[in-house]
C-alpha cells in the first residue's frame, strides 16, 4: 500500500516539473496594445444574476426531503353559508286581469245599455263561455209624426279545446232587433195617414257553427256556419257557408289553396207593388290558390280564383275567373314600403247583410250576387317615426249588379206599412269607383293614441241615375286617453258626405211629375266618453254623443236623434 502512494507522488511531482520548463520556452514576445475606440459595453455584454445561483462546493449538504401527511378528522360545525340571491329591480305592480265582465248604462230618450261577457276555464286549454247584449231606445225624435223606438238584443254561447296537434270551437245563439218605419215623406203625408200607420217591424235570427285550426298540417282550418234569419212579415232566408284551406306540396315548395261553399235561399212573400212571392237562391263553390314569391324585400302573391254559381231558382249557371295578386315592396325598411294588387270575387248578398246596413228596408227586396270584376289598388304605408305609422291607398273597383239602397216609392194606394215612402228597396247597377285613402295613426305613449281616416269616392254608373246612398267622402278620428291611473277619457268624431236618392209620389187619382234627385247633406257627429276606475274591478263612466246636437238624415225622411247622454258602470270579475 504504501509503495503505491509513493509512486503516485512521484508521478505527479514529475509531471509539474516538465509543464514548468515549456512555460520557460514560451516563444511570445511583449506586445503593445493600442486603443483606437473606447470601450462601448452592450446589453449583451451584461449577465444576468440568476434567482437561484449553482454553487460549486462539492462539500453542500443535500437537503433531506420532507414528507407532509393530512389527517381528516371530521369536525362538527353548524355554519351553513346562505345562497347568493340577485337584486331585485323595482316595477311596477302587474295589472290583474279578468275574464268576465258586466256593463249597464241608462241615458236620454229612455236608452238602456247593457253587456255581459262570461268565459271560465274548465279545464287546460278547454273553455266555455258567452255573452248577452242589449240596446234599446224609446225615441222621441222631433219632428217625427211615427214611432221611433227601437231595441237590439243578442246572446251567445261558445265551447273550445286545444288539443296537442289541433285547437276547434263550436258557438251557437240568437239576435232579435225591432225598428220602425219612421221615415214618413211630410212633403205627400200628414198626421191623418200617421195615424192609420203601424211602423214596427222585427228580425230575428238563429246561428250555429264551429272551426277547427290544425297545427303542422296540410289541411289548415276549416270553418262552416249556418244561420236561418227572417222577420215578422213572413219573411225567411237559410244561409250556409263552409270554408277550409290547405297546403298543396309541389316538388320543395307549397301552393296555398282556400275552398268554399256558399248556399243561400229565402222567400219574400210579396214584391213592393203585388201580391207575387219573390223567391231566390244559389249555391257558389270557390277555388284560390295562390303561391308566394320573396326576393329579399319583394314578396308576391300570385294566384286566381275560381267561382261556379248555381241558380237554383232560374236554373241558371255561371263561371267565374278572378285575378288574385298582391305585391309589396320595402323601398326604405319600415318607412316606406310600397304594395298593389289586383283582385276580384264574387260577393253573395243576404237579406241578412241588407238589413243590419239598413234597418229600414221593406221585406219585398231582389237578392242577388255581385260580380266584383276586379279591385285595382295602390299604396304606400310605413312609418314616420316609432309613433306614427301612415297608410296611402287609391283604387278603382268595377262591380257588376252592385246592390244600392234607394226610397221606395210613395203610394197613394198604401196598403201595407211600409208602402207610405217610409222604407227602402234595392236596386242593382254596373258600378265603377274610383277613390284615394289616407290613414294617419299616432301612438304618443301608452296612455295617449290617435287615430285619422279620410276617404274621397267619385263613382260611375250605368242605368240609375246616381249612386244612390253612397257618400263622396268619409272622414273619421279616433281618440284615447289615460289621464291618470283613475281616469281615462276618449272621443270619436265621423264625417259622411253629401249622398243621392230619388223619392216619387205614384198611384194617386192625378199623375205626378217624377220627383228630383234629393242631395242628403254631409253631416259630422261627435261622441266623447269620460271613465273613473274605483278599483281594479268597478269603473263608472259617462258618454255624449251627437255632441252638436246636429238633427241630421242618415236616409232620406229619417232623421236621427240629437244630443244624447249616458251613464253607467262596468264590473270586472273571475269566478
Amino acid at each position: 500500500m504504501k509503495i503505491e502512494h509513493s509512486f503516485i507522488a512521484f508521478f505527479f511531482l514529475g509531471l509539474a516539473l516538465s509543464f514548468a520548463q515549456e512555460r520557460t520556452k514560451d516563444t511570445i514576445a511583449d506586445q503593445t496594445v493600442n486603443v483606437v475606440k473606447p470601450y462601448t459595453p452592450t446589453i449583451s455584454d451584461a449577465f444576468k444574476i440568476k434567482d437561484t445561483p449553482k454553487l460549486a462546493d462539492s462539500n453542500t449538504v443535500k437537503k433531506k426531503e420532507v414528507k407532509y401527511n393530512i389527517f381528516s378528522i371530521p369536525v362538527a360545525s353548524t355554519f351553513t353559508p346562505a345562497k347568493g340571491k340577485a337584486a331585485t329591480v323595482d316595477k311596477a305592480k302587474p295589472v290583474k286581469l279578468f275574464d268576465n265582465y258586466a256593463s249597464v248604462g241608462v241615458g236620454s230618450y229612455t236608452t238602456i245599455l247593457g253587456e255581459v261577457y262570461l268565459n271560465h276555464e274548465l279545464s287546460s286549454g278547454e273553455n266555455v263561455g258567452g255573452y248577452f247584449s242589449h240596446h234599446s231606445s224609446q225615441g222621441g225624435i222631433d219632428g217625427v209624426l211615427l214611432d221611433d223606438n227601437f231595441a237590439k238584443t243578442s246572446l251567445n254561447a261558445h265551447y273550445s279545446q286545444k288539443l296537442r296537434d289541433l285547437s276547434w270551437k263550436v258557438d251557437g245563439g240568437m239576435d232579435l232587433q225591432k225598428y220602425n218605419w219612421y221615415g214618413l215623406p211630410r212633403e205627400f203625408f200628414g198626421q191623418a195617414e200617421a195615424e192609420m200607420i203601424d211602423p214596427g217591424h222585427a228580425f230575428n235570427s238563429f246561428y250555429v257553427g264551429g272551426k277547427i285550426n290544425f297545427d303542422d298540417a296540410l289541411v289548415k282550418d276549416g270553418s262552416v256556419r249556418f244561420r236561418r234569419f227572417g222577420d215578422d212579415q213572413d219573411s225567411g232566408e237559410n244561409r250556409f257557408v263552409a270554408r277550409t284551406s290547405f297546403d298543396v306540396p309541389v316538388q320543395d315548395d307549397y301552393i296555398n289553396a282556400e275552398f268554399s261553399i256558399d248556399y243561400i235561399g229565402g222567400n219574400f212573400d210579396n214584391t213592393y207593388t203585388t201580391n207575387d212571392e219573390i223567391k231566390y237562391g244559389n249555391v257558389t263553390f270557390g277555388l284560390a290558390p295562390s303561391y308566394r314569391l320573396t326576393e329579399d324585400d319583394l314578396t308576391v302573391d300570385l294566384g286566381i280564383k275560381l267561382v261556379y254559381l248555381n241558380d237554383t231558382e232560374f236554373d241558371d249557371n255561371k263561371f267565374f275567373i278572378y285575378p288574385n295578386i298582391e305585391a309589396s315592396y320595402r323601398l326604405v325598411d319600415e318607412i316606406l314600403i310600397g304594395y298593389g294588387g289586383i283582385k276580384g270575387d264574387l260577393n253573395q248578398n243576404s237579406y241578412y247583410d241588407f238589413a243590419n246596413e239598413n234597418p229600414f228596408v221593406s221585406p219585398t227586396l231582389g237578392v242577388a250576387p255581385t260580380d266584383m270584376a276586379y279591385n285595382a289598388f295602390l299604396g304606400l304605408k310605413g312609418k314616420l317615426s316609432n309613433n306614427v305609422s301612415y297608410n296611402i291607398k287609391g283604387k278603382y273597383l268595377a262591380e257588376n249588379n252592385k246592390a244600392l239602397f234607394k226610397a221606395n216609392d210613395a203610394r197613394g194606394d198604401a196598403a201595407r206599412d211600409y208602402q207610405y215612402g217610409n222604407s227602402f228597396g234595392v236596386v242593382y247597377d254596373d258600378v265603377t269607383t274610383f277613390s284615394v285613402a289616407g290613414e294617419l295613426n299616432i301612438n304618443v305613449n301608452r296612455n295617449f293614441t290617435l287615430g285619422i281616416k279620410g276617404e274621397y269616392f267619385g263613382y260611375d254608373v250605368d242605368n240609375e241615375d246616381e249612386a244612390w246612398n253612397l257618400p263622396d267622402l268619409t272622414g273619421s278620428v279616433f281618440l284615447d286617453y289615460q289621464i291618470s291611473e283613475k281616469w281615462f277619457a276618449g272621443g270619436s268624431v265621423y264625417f259622411v258626405g253629401e249622398r243621392k236618392d230619388q223619392q216619387d209620389l205614384v198611384a194617386t187619382l192625378f199623375p205626378n211629375p217624377p220627383s228630383a234627385v234629393t242631395t242628403l247633406e254631409s253631416y259630422f257627429d261627435a261622441n266623447a266618453h269620460l271613465g273613473y276606475k274605483i278599483n281594479s274591478q268597478l269603473a263608472l263612466f259617462a258618454k255624449a254623443n251627437n255632441i252638436a246636437n246636429q238633427d241630421y238624415e242618415r236616409y232620406l225622411n229619417f232623421p236621427v236623434q240629437g244630443i244624447q247622454f249616458l251613464a253607467g258602470a262596468t264590473y270586472q270579475f273571475d269566478f
